[in-house]
């Protein structure tokens, strides 16, 4: 968080995925919830059926609706983990 701004982070940028790519992302929210819970929290086969990276990589580059919900789902965890 940046003093002047709280909305800014320290990079200076409101954007809470600014720097980050779909594949962290992906990886970030496999090792928190694992694919079972992700699968339940966001209702898509590449969480539910023979889950990867890759696979969820392709899926979600080729599909933004998908992608906004997992990009959701990870801003949201992020934000509950601060609290905490």
């Amino acid at each position: 968080m940046n003093a002047k701004d709280p909305g800014k982070t320290a990079t200076g940028s409101k954007d809470p995925l600014h720097g980050l790519t779909l594949e962290m992302v992906i990886t970030r929210l496999e090792a928190q919830f694992g694919w079972e819970e992700l699968g339940r929290r966001v209702k898509i086969k590449c969480f539910t059926d023979d889950p990867s990276v890759s696979s969820s990589l392709k899926f979600l580059r080729r599909t933004p609706w998908a992608r906004q919900k997992v990009e959701a789902l990870y801003i949201r965890s992020q934000r509950s983990a601060r609290k905490s």
